[in-house]
């Protein structure tokens, strides 16, 4: 069996353990998120953190994001711009107007500014302590991620139920690892 297949099985019983977590632990989970913060002060070298609407049975860190803000953060929200392309971040406050993405997902409109974030809080199906995450197949977040570390320092934080955590995510070359993996019961740092 191929990558390919391997990690198309691993989806599967992924999304079922993500689905069977988000109905008994989304209220306790978004806010241990936001209670916690992240894994690190805002540093002055720091200042756009971009974030995520939740998807499906995905992790709610609305309340997190509400935090940061409070914090100074400015927020971003990613925006797919095609198959086989990085994300780009647009600017996203609290009370602005969002727009329905191809999945209907809220994003930022056009209008809104193109940032570079410091910090990307990360959704996925699974996790591994090793930092590598299991997405739903298309590699935006991998090429994203490439893209922005031959830029900047960029931390990315894998963001999820503890039910996603598992002992080893499949992965190959063009899969780039999280710093951090931040769940209702524990912030890991990987490595």
């Amino acid at each position: 069996m191929d990558l390919a297949d391997v990690k198309r099985r691993a989806r599967g019983e992924a999304a079922r353990r993500r689905a069977a977590a988000h109905e008994r632990f989304r209220d306790v989970a978004k806010q241990a998120l936001a209670e916690r913060g992240l894994p690190f002060p805002k540093g002055p070298e720091q200042a756009v953190v971009s974030g995520f609407f939740p998807y499906k049975s995905e992790i709610s860190i609305l309340a997190l994001l509400q935090r940061l803000a409070g914090e100074g953060w400015v927020i971003a929200m990613p925006v797919v711009m095609g198959e086989g392309k990085p994300l780009v971040f647009r600017q996203w406050s609290f009370g602005d107007a969002t727009v329905p993405d191809v999945w209907n997902i809220p994003v930022p409109p056009e209008t809104a500014a193109l940032l570079l974030p410091d910090v990307l809080l990360v959704p996925g199906l699974a996790f591994d302590r090793a930092g590598y995450r299991l997405g739903y197949g298309g590699g935006f977040y991998d090429r994203t991620l490439d893209k922005l570390r031959r830029i900047k320092p960029v931390v990315a934080i894998g963001a999820g139920y503890h039910a996603q955590l598992v002992d080893a995510v499949p992965h190959g070359v063009h899969d780039v690892a999280l710093n951090f993996v931040m769940t209702e019961e524990e912030t890991v740092t990987c490595g």
